[in-house]
């Protein structure tokens, strides 16, 4: 702890720390998932209900998370937890799937929808301008783009982190402004009583929308819970990432304090905006519309409706701000991941190497080439089932280590304490079990191959173990 703490500075205060929790969870999600949330349920009062539990079970792990990083105000954040409750082999299933798909894959999507939505001003960057063609890899513009931007902020993050920092909070004001401003137009000059009210009619009446037949079919009983699951898909993934501000614990100051406000004060000031965003949307768009909006893009069918043509560049331009962000907090935060992993010899050694800037940053650019890697593919798109399970998989593991460590460590300092525990934290762990658990029965094809990925990480702990320092 004293070697670390003379290599990394502790330069994020409260603020910082808050700005990074909001920025890393704030992407595209909020602008496009909602689509998806109304074809799987039906009904606006479900729309908005699921966005609600969402922004709560995350406000509850986020809250639970705050006696963790209370008790281990390192680097690392959740790596530390699972190896302090379990052991170093929990840890790295959890590192191992962070670095393969969680961190990276979410980097990759997150730039995709960054380039996606530069094409909007400038279409050379589009995906149909292929820029070099052999065989059958195709690279093309947007591809291009997307990995450009993640180069771009890898190499800012690895000139110190009070780049980054600036960067990071300078880009989250403006996200949280432009968000609020889109919601306060679109409920004072875009909403309409017919569509709203239209909205509002039979709003308990649940359905799903069936691809194959092209028709609505209603759904109750377990039809319903498996649609209810399926749609917190969206919302979770969208709710995700606001544990990043755990893995710079080592460079907050006074971490035993400022990193559990700032989850609460991020996770509670996005399920904020996060829920107005979708009470905008059912007040500007019929509910139909929101369903089968162009590419589930939502938020521009909603612009367009409140300001005209324009919106859709008043999109374009807000989603770029918000995904940029939304990357640079999650390059800066994941890079620690693999610093203390390495620190403990369970990763590559070169990880955990701080540069003339006291930032890792071998371990950033091995994150930056693997998420560019994952943009080439074209695949992770499909990674959001099995990205979301692994994510809830050990987020239920480190939470149960609150009751572990309760009982392991007595005695041990606790300058702040889970809120609610022990029911908050184990409703929590209920509610997010039968999740995961209706997802592998319901999306075994994605789901299962999530799990696959993170268990084909036993062998290899085993295979590498003997290079522990």
């Amino acid at each position: 702890m004293q070697d670390e703490n003379q290599h990394l500075k502790r330069e994020l205060g409260l603020l910082d720390g808050t700005m990074l929790v909001v920025g890393s969870m704030i992407g595209s999600g909020i602008f496009i998932v909602s689509a998806d949330i109304a074809r799987q349920v039906g009904s606006t009062a479900w729309l908005l209900l699921i966005w609600l539990l969402s922004g709560l079970i995350t406000i509850i792990a986020a809250v639970s998370y705050g006696e963790l990083s209370a008790m281990f105000p390192k680097a690392g954040g959740q790596y530390v937890y699972l190896k302090e409750a379990y052991n170093k082999l929990i840890a790295f299933l959890y590192g191992w799937s962070f670095f393969g798909v969680i961190q990276t894959g979410t980097i990759a999507a997150v730039g995709v929808a960054f380039s996606k939505f530069a094409a909007y001003l400038v279409p050379f960057v589009s995906d149909e301008n292929i820029l070099y063609e052999i065989g059958s890899f195709k690279l093309n513009a947007a591809q291009f783009v997307s990995i450009f931007t993640i180069i771009l902020l890898t190499y800012i993050n690895s000139r110190g982190v009070k780049n980054s920092k600036m960067l990071q909070t300078v880009l989250t004001i403006i996200k949280i402004a432009s968000l609020v401003g889109l919601i306060v137009f679109g409920l004072t000059l875009g909403a309409k009583a017919e569509i709203w009210n239209a909205n509002w009619t039979d709003v308990w009446a649940t359905k799903t929308f069936n691809a194959e037949t092209g028709t609505w079919l209603p759904i109750s009983g377990t039809a319903l819970i498996t649609g209810i699951s399926a749609a917190m898909v969206g919302s979770l993934f969208s709710s995700d990432a606001w544990n990043g501000v755990t893995f710079i614990a080592g460079e907050i100051k006074n971490p035993q304090r400022n990193v559990g406000l700032s989850l609460f004060l991020g996770t509670f000031i996005v399920t904020i905006i996060y829920v107005l965003a979708n009470v905008m949307y059912v007040a500007v768009v019929p509910l139909e519309d929101i369903a089968f909006a162009k590419s589930d893009r939502v938020a521009v069918v909603a612009a367009n409706n409140i300001f005209g043509n324009i919106g859709t560049l008043i999109i374009a331009v807000m989603i770029m701000i918000s995904t940029f962000a939304c990357n640079n907090g999650l390059i800066m935060a994941g890079a620690r991941v693999y610093y203390t992993m390495a620190k403990d010899g369970l990763f590559f050694k070169k990880a955990a190497h701080l540069n003339e800037f006291s930032v890792p940053a071998w371990a950033l650019w091995a994150q930056c080439v693997w998420a560019s890697a994952l943009c080439l593919t074209g695949k992770y798109g499909d990674l959001l089932d099995f990205v979301v399970i692994i994510v809830l998989i050990f987020y239920i593991l480190t939470i149960y280590g609150i009751f572990i460590l309760r009982k392991k460590q007595p005695d041990a300092e606790r300058p702040y304490k889970a809120f609610g525990y022990p029911y908050l934290p184990l409703f929590y762990i209920v509610v997010a079990s039968a999740i995961s658990i209706s997802l592998l029965i319901t999306k075994f094809s994605t789901c299962g191959w999530g799990v696959l990925i993170m268990l084909a990480g036993i062998p290899v702990y085993y295979l590498t173990k003997g290079k522990e320092q």
